[in-house]
């Protein structure tokens, strides 16, 4: 391969081996990130020293910080509290239910893990389901089951689009980028409210729910609050630190703080007033996540550094022409990362394409985040099968849906997803991508 450097063909010789390892899942995805850190001195990459830069990366703090708040939330019971006050502000009827089905996980999921959203929601959606009087639905035969529970596990992953802390393939492009948390969301929530619309209707059609509403209507869901008795301390501590934390989210230009050590400040306010103790979070946070995510970012910059990221841009761009337009590229991009990410890690996918699109939006001399923006957001339209996302795997296990009709709902929305960012981010997103 002529014009790549020895220590080039060594960084895609280690992404072919990541690609690999990532995909089959051969073994864990922290031991693959652990194996690209001790490979790249060992081939002739980088030096260890530089190899563990990713774990130097603040992102990794903000995902820290983001996974001590969500546990927090989950404990506190807040998230329950949550979806039953909206349940009974919005209505009984099965729309409506589905509704803050979508909505409550997709909002939720634009603040913490979409897969934590996802499973604190989880007891709730069943007893929704009971209550709603289906039968059978554990069996798949129930239409208001398949699309409450691919209702939650879909608006996770959309509702993740809203803000750059919403799901792991954001947090890779914030961390290439460098865009401000608070331009993320200007064209982020937008996205993300539009495709929550488009599931919730679109599910609400592809599968005809079989009761109207819940036997005795608000009636049933005001008792339910009133079981869960008054707020306690704990709950109302916890929603004051979550809404201050993000009020420090979207004032850091009026602060002069950075999202970083924002997520380490809410998080710390949950251990100092015992929301929380260290044991939580040793418990019930995916630390080898964050191993593996350092090295993604390790294996990121070694494809910038070493000139191979360039080398392989140049070739992409050569398949398209001798002046593709920045939409074709957008779109070539997107698909590529859509296909993939049904099929293997969005995380580990991301952590190829972002920097690659980065270093394309340099060579073009557009804004850094014109691609690596919409490639994020594409490696998490992952609606097409269980092993794409491990919420759909969740929804898949529930036994409500099966995979054919998981397929089903999901196509459509892949197409749709794809329009609405690509239509976002040539309008809304602009001003806000350098």
């Amino acid at each position: 391969m002529g014009g790549l450097s020895g220590s080039g063909h060594a960084a895609l010789a280690l992404l072919v081996f990541a690609v690999v390892m990532w995909a089959t899942e051969t073994v864990p995805l922290p031991v693959t990130s652990m194996i690209i850190l001790f490979a790249q001195p060992i081939i002739g990459v980088e030096s260890f020293e530089n190899a563990v830069i990713g774990f130097a990366n603040p992102i990794i703090f903000l995902m820290i910080g983001g996974f001590i708040i969500a546990e927090a939330i989950r404990k506190s019971g807040l998230a329950q509290r949550l979806t039953y006050t909206m349940l009974n502000k919005v209505g009984t009827t099965s729309s409506r239910a589905l509704f803050v089905s979508v909505f409550s996980t997709g909002l939720m999921s634009a603040w913490i893990e979409n897969v934590v959203a996802f499973a604190m929601l989880v007891p709730v959606i069943r007893e929704i389901v009971a209550i709603m009087g289906c039968a059978g639905a554990e069996k798949g035969k129930s239409n208001f089951a398949k699309a409450m529970i691919l209702g939650a596990s879909f608006g996770s992953l959309a509702g993740g689009f809203g803000t750059e802390i919403g799901t792991a393939p954001n947090l890779m492009a914030a961390a290439y980028t460098n865009i401000p948390f608070v331009n993320w969301m200007m064209f982020g929530f937008p996205l993300a409210i539009m495709l929550m619309l488009v599931i919730w209707k679109l599910l609400g059609r592809v599968f005809r729910s079989e009761v109207e509403g819940i036997p005795g209507g608000k009636e049933v869901v005001s008792n339910k609050l009133e079981s869960l008795g008054p707020m306690s301390k704990t709950e109302k501590i916890t929603g004051v630190i979550l809404l201050f934390t993000i009020v420090l989210w979207v004032t850091t230009q009026f602060t002069g703080l950075n999202s970083y050590s924002i997520a380490l400040i809410g998080a710390t306010l949950y251990f100092i007033v015992g929301v929380i103790n260290w044991q939580d979070a040793q418990k019930n946070i995916d630390w080898g996540l964050i191993i593996f995510f350092g090295g993604a970012l390790s294996l990121g910059y070694a494809l910038l550094n070493t000139g191979a990221a360039a080398w392989l841009i140049e070739n992409l761009l050569s398949l398209m022409g001798s002046d593709p337009s920045t939409i074709l590229i957008m779109v070539v991009l997107m698909v590529i990362a859509v296909v993939i990410t049904q099929v293997m890690s969005n995380i580990a996918l991301s952590a190829i394409l972002v920097p690659l699109s980065v270093t394309l939006a340099n060579a073009q001399g557009v804004a850094v985040g014109t691609y690596a923006v919409p490639v994020a957001i594409a490696c998490s339209l992952s609606f097409l099968f269980p092993m794409a996302d491990p919420t759909v795997a969740m929804a898949y296990g529930s036994g409500y849906v099966n995979i054919k009709e998981i397929f089903k709902a999901g196509l459509p929305l892949v197409i749709i997803g794809l329009i609405l960012t690509i239509v976002v981010m040539i309008t809304i997103a602009q001003p806000f991508l350098g």
